[in-house]
């Protein structure tokens, strides 16, 4: 389809939508309706369409910004005291200051979010350390020679993905940062390589006890057992081990649909960018010759180590709380800070003492570490400054008022709850955000049920629902240009963003399609056995028919 083609479509989806939001609310009244879902909507239409992630993410700011303006203001009380130009003149102040000072600065300037900066650019250090001392084409040359096919690169890069599965952030970062010289050895696209790290970052995270996100989930259940209930979510957790099924299938039988196609065909070739090539720099040249294997996995560890430890420390765990209590009481952005600034302390000792680097060529990876983390930075900042103009609409309000308006319909709820999980968490790019909404809600609809919990146990049609908000607001947040995760992946990759958003979306919605079959089933058989066996055979028939049905294509 021609751009202009794309451009007219897109501007009569938005024109339409518009029409339908003033048919429920006038925009002097837009909080808490759909104009709230507006600005999201606008900037990732606009991030897909033109393939510029900072200025359609801008642009949807200051379409949530001018919103809330006018939601804001009181336009006639100006008109009547001043006329037009004083009320133009309020709107647009009301607007910048919304959108700079309640919106940039304020997500600059908050802890959490200036720690996973502190994280971003510490890890941006450690890989130029890596790629100068020499580690990183030690890695590289050594793989090259015991990883043998492009499948064999992929699983690797889903194992690792596996192993790390504390923190998505984390899990991200470090698996494009080991695995970048493999895959680019074996001719992988950055495409396909971002996909592989978002598949087996948040999937694995919402399916491990033991982890930031169980910690996440476990706080939003009142009156239960957190840890309890998270784990019986697992096995229905269709989205998250459907998604891992996927991605060994594609792996193992290299079989690729969508715009990944060209991405992949590309690349055997050489290309391993397709498009827009120069958004990352360079990894640095080694400094010495004599760098090995050790000088990759030994850093890579020491900063896992020192991680775990990290969020294990601001959950108490030196204070005397146990393992699991210490994972759900931490603070990940604290500990991913404290954890590899003192991974960072540790492996500039190691080179030094190595003599692989010298003093002052690790401090000149510190410039270096964060240039190379300044695209991320800047999707990341406006990316929650967008997500802080839908809190301001209240979009979270409009959603829950729609699930609540549902919840009469038991036997369809999981599947109503997935697919209002994926469009929210999609929307507003925060699947923590999505589920905390959602949760609340569905144990309220069964408080009645959950009264004697102690005695009966967790019925299953609250593990299935709320297993059903967790799968979908993976998913929403897998697909979305505006998901924390979805730009790590990217960042790890190094790869364009747009790029890895376009490529992942046909992959994600293939397995959404399949889950939200299977949540419709667990509303009348409520059996994990049936509905897992089900959607595993179901997503197997869908993979092994775009198996053949690429073959065809290609002949």
């Amino acid at each position: 389809m021609k751009k202009s083609v794309k451009n007219i479509i897109f501007l009569l989806c938005i024109a339409v939508y518009i029409v339908i939001c003033f048919t429920q609310a006038p925009i002097t009244n837009a909080v808490g309706t759909m104009w709230s879902l507006l600005p999201p909507i606008i900037a990732i239409g606009l991030a897909l369409i033109t393939k510029e992630v900072y200025s359609s993410l801008f642009i949807g700011i200051l379409s949530g910004g001018a919103i809330y303006a006018l939601s804001a203001v009181d336009i006639t009380h100006f008109m009547n005291n001043g006329g037009f130009f004083r009320a133009a003149g309020a709107t647009f102040t009301k607007m910048f200051e919304s959108v700079v000072n309640d919106g940039i600065i304020a997500n600059i300037a908050d802890s959490y979010n200036v720690g996973i900066l502190v994280f971003l650019v510490v890890l941006g250090i450690i890989v130029v350390m890596m790629n100068k001392a020499g580690g990183s084409k030690a890695y590289g040359e050594w793989a090259a020679k015991h990883i043998k096919t492009r499948g064999g690169a992929s699983l690797a890069t889903f194992v690792l993905g596996v192993l790390i599965f504390v923190d998505d952030y984390f899990n991200c970062l470090t698996v494009g940062s080991v695995m970048r010289p493999v895959t680019d050895k074996h001719k992988i696209s950055r495409s396909k390589l971002a996909y592989l790290i978002d598949a087996t970052a948040a999937p694995v995270c919402i399916i491990a006890p033991i982890s930031s996100w169980a910690a996440a989930v476990s706080g939003t259940v009142k009156g239960v057992n957190g840890i309890s209930l998270f784990i019986a979510t697992i096995p229905f957790n269709l989205y998250a081990l459907l998604t891992l099924i996927m991605v060994v299938f594609i792996s193992k039988s290299n079989v690729d649909y969508g715009p990944m196609r060209l991405h992949e065909d590309n690349a055997k070739k050489g290309d391993l960018f397709t498009t827009r090539n120069t958004v990352y720099a360079a990894d640095d040249e080694p400094s010495h010759s004599k760098g090995k294997v050790v000088d990759l996995i030994l850093p890579v560890v020491i900063l896992i180590v020192m991680c775990i430890l990290g969020m294990l420390y601001t959950g108490g765990l030196f204070e005397g709380a146990n393992i699991i209590d210490a994972f759900a009481n931490c603070d990940a952005s604290v500990g991913l800070s404290v954890g590899s600034l003192g991974a960072l302390i540790i492996i500039v000792v190691y080179f030094l003492c190595r003599r692989v680097l010298k003093f002052s060529e690790c401090m000149d990876a510190i410039p270096a570490g964060f240039k190379q983390m300044v695209p991320a930075i800047l999707i990341l900042v406006f990316a929650w400054t967008l997500k802080t103009m839908t809190g301001f609409l209240e979009a979270d309000a409009f959603v829950a008022g729609l699930v609540e308006s549902a919840k009469v319909i038991q036997i369809l709820l999981p599947v109503i709850l997935f697919v209002v999980a994926v469009g929210l968490s999609f929307a507003t790019g925060t699947s923590w955000g999505t589920f905390g909404i959602l949760i609340p809600i569905v144990t309220g609809v069964f408080s009645t049920q959950l009264q004697n919990v102690s005695e009966t146990g967790i019925p299953t049609m609250v593990v299935i629902c709320i297993a059903a908000c967790l799968a979908g607001a993976v998913c929403g947040d897998h697909c979305s240009p505006i998901s924390d995760t979805t730009i790590m992946a990217s960042t790890g990759a190094q790869c364009d963003h747009v790029n890895h958003v376009s490529t992942q979306l046909p992959y994600a919605m293939t397995v959404a399609g399949v889950s939200a079959l299977g949540y419709l089933l667990s509303g009348f058989v409520q059996n994990v056995f049936v509905v897992l066996g089900v959607s595993i055979v179901l997503m197997l028939a869908v993979l092994f028919a775009i198996k053949f049905l690429s073959k065809g294509k290609a002949k």
